[in-house]
């Protein structure tokens, strides 16, 4: 469902079809919420407010939808992971006065900081820098580097596998 002529209907305003996307497109969202929730409990409401979001406005966000950078499930990721972890941001933990906690829970061990390594400035392509630093320092997903620079999500693997094979003879060299 929701591909080519059942997006149309959908976006047409069939309730017949959204009920049919939302059967279809649940356990996906539901599934990348659970990515982001920090309890099982949110879980649902998460999954709520993205079908709230796609179908706000008439449709404004599913109608931004562009099957030339994405299929639908990878776009529908995206968007449930992005609304999921802005909700996230926006709810704010129950505060406590500072005063009130024990000083001993107050305490905190001293952490090591972290080195970053030094990779000499020819050995990886721009493109493959870029992936590296979105994969492993932004934490985020292929899919949503691929759907980010507007590439095939195997074109982000497979530069992510080239990037790790040089780095790999470069510091088994360094090693010898």
């Amino acid at each position: 469902m929701a591909q080519g002529g059942d997006l149309d209907r959908l976006l047409r305003g069939d309730g017949g079809a959204w009920q049919d996307f939302v059967r279809r497109y649940a356990g996906l969202v539901v599934a990348a919420v659970r990515g982001v929730a920090r309890d099982p409990g949110e879980v649902e409401d998460l999954t709520q407010e993205v079908f709230l979001r796609l179908c706000k406005d008439n449709f404004r966000l599913l109608r931004s939808y562009d099957p030339s950078r994405a299929g639908l499930s990878t776009w529908i990721t995206i968007v449930a992971r992005s609304t999921a972890r802005d909700a996230m941001r926006r709810h704010r933990p129950v505060s406590v006065p500072i005063e009130m906690v024990p000083e001993g829970n107050l305490s905190v061990e001293p952490a090591e900081p972290v080195r970053k390594l030094k990779l000499p400035e020819a050995l990886l392509s721009p493109r493959q820098r870029e992936i590296l630093t979105m994969l492993y320092d932004r934490e985020m997903e292929v899919s949503e580097i691929a759907f980010a620079l507007g590439i095939d999500p195997q074109t982000v693997r497979s530069a992510h596998h080239k990037a790790m094979v040089k780095l790999r003879a470069h510091f088994k060299a360094e090693v010898e």
